[in-house]
């Protein structure tokens, strides 16, 4: 480590930065949610796709004060009982989302359903005035994302994608810590999100009355084309490319999210993917082991480098998630519960002898050697020493999730801004998507993420 870096650890040290989450004295927090709230300041929730995920984010969003879910909308009739079993008989329901957005007292939307609707129904919704938390994706197909940010750009409903590791503290914990320079230059990023169990591969129940009277087939279906009931298919539809996007929309898409926001980035300009199904061949169209390559150029918020992504779902040391963000004075990894700053500097002497050419030298051309290193590299005045890790956990009970819905939550009341608007979603979504594109067309995608356009 140069004695100027080092002299700035060690500010940032004695500073009470190891001690204290930085974000607290940051200048462009996110959002906090008030402790109160006037009357007219509640939100009336709606959400459409009761699935996995709507539950989670309407239990997410309802932790948030003043907030309340007033109807609920599903394909399958079962998700629409047991909505009014945890939020009450009085919740409207129905397996029309149109029906949703027509009614005055709904105020806001979530979008959870399969990714193929995802684009429709948001645009849908900010036409008719609601605000909208879509989840991620925000679309499923790479044409689909400027439609819905003219839709985000004519409507003053705030649209928030949800991604919801991009709102946690650790996120910005680490953002703090990369744009104060504490990695030296970037170089490469390391992520990966892996699985090693049925569920978590989206083998998920399937109810024993799924039936095309319990299911509404038809309209699940969209546009993808007349195809026989299938309970399979719907309640497993992350399995399958003409309603998901397989791990890269689901799993790639968390990981560049966190990585755009610590970076301040816009997104890589080349992606290459590979993988196959290994494991899971239950009928699936999408790859159980995927792995991308991306190119990142040089932007305002970072130099060029590379980041690596992996998601495997065959994981038989039993999965797991990081990002690991490699600079050239040290190494930062984030997880779900804790970020580590790992401090290691190349020193300004190379060195010599080892496994080097040093020793094939004759014994005067050594002891030459070593006279001129001696002048050339004089031994370094000591200096105190700063720890050389560190490790920040979120506090117990802490939940990027709420943190998220927070976020948007405030913005409706205060016509702020949110952390994960459409152009931050859809830089996300892009090169996952493009990933996709990679694998099944077994070619480079270069990509835009400026215009946000394929090149």
């Amino acid at each position: 480590m140069s004695v100027s870096s080092r002299r700035r650890f060690l500010r940032q040290f004695s500073g009470g930065l190891f001690t204290a989450p930085i974000l607290l004295s940051g200048t462009e927090l996110l959002a906090a949610p008030r402790l109160g709230y006037g009357p007219n300041d509640r939100i009336n929730l709606a959400c459409i796709g009761m699935g996995i995920q709507g539950f989670n984010d309407v239990n997410a969003a309802l932790q948030n004060t003043g907030v309340e879910l007033v109807a609920a909308c599903d394909l399958y009739t079962g998700r629409l009982e047991r909505a009014r079993e945890v939020y009450g008989e009085d919740l409207f329901v129905t397996r029309d989302y149109r029906e949703v957005l027509a009614r005055p007292d709904v105020d806001a939307v979530i979008v959870a359903t399969p990714d193929h609707w995802h684009d429709t129904i948001t645009i849908a919704a900010l036409d008719a005035g609601k605000h909208v938390y879509c989840e991620k994706p925000l679309v499923q197909q790479l044409d689909e994302g400027h439609a819905v940010l003219e839709a985000e750009r004519r409507n003053q409903g705030v649209l928030m994608v949800g991604s919801q590791r991009v709102s946690s503290i650790l996120t910005e914990q680490a953002r703090e810590l990369y744009r104060r320079g504490d990695l030296g230059q970037l170089v490469l990023v390391e992520t990966y999100n892996d699985r090693f169990d049925a569920l978590g591969a989206w083998q998920y129940s399937i109810p024993r009355d799924a039936s095309p009277e319990t299911v509404d087939w038809d309209t699940f279906l969209k546009d993808t084309g007349d195809r026989p009931f299938d309970a399979t298919r719907f309640f497993r539809w992350r399995n399958y490319r003409d309603y998901g996007t397989g791990v890269a929309g689901d799993l790639f898409v968390h990981l560049f999210s966190g990585a755009h926001r610590i970076l301040d980035s816009l997104g890589p300009e080349r992606i290459f993917s590979t993988g196959g199904l290994r494991y899971w061949k239950d009928g699936r169209d999408v790859p159980d082991v995927f792995i991308a390559s991306c190119d990142y150029g040089q932007q305002e918020g970072h130099p060029a480098f590379n980041m690596q992504l992996r998601v495997n779902f065959v994981d038989g040391g039993g999965g797991g998630s990081r990002t690991r963000f490699v600079g050239t004075e040290g190494s930062l990894e984030v997880d779900g519960g804790s970020i580590t700053l790992r401090r290691k500097t190349l020193p300004q002497a190379p060195g010599y002898g080892g496994w080097d050419s040093f020793g094939t030298f004759s014994e005067a051309g050594r002891a030459e050697f070593e006279e001129w290193y001696t002048s050339e590299y004089p031994p370094a005045a000591a200096t105190v020493q700063g720890p050389d890790e560190w490790t920040y956990r979120v506090p117990d009970g802490y939940s990027d999730h709420v943190h998220h819905f927070g976020n948007w939550i405030e913005a409706i009341r205060t016509g702020g801004k949110v952390v994960e608007d459409g152009a931050f979603g859809f830089r996300a979504a892009a090169p996952s998507l493009a990933a996709n594109t990679s694998y099944y067309e077994r070619r480079v995608v270069d990509w835009d993420p400026s215009k946000m356009k394929m090149v």
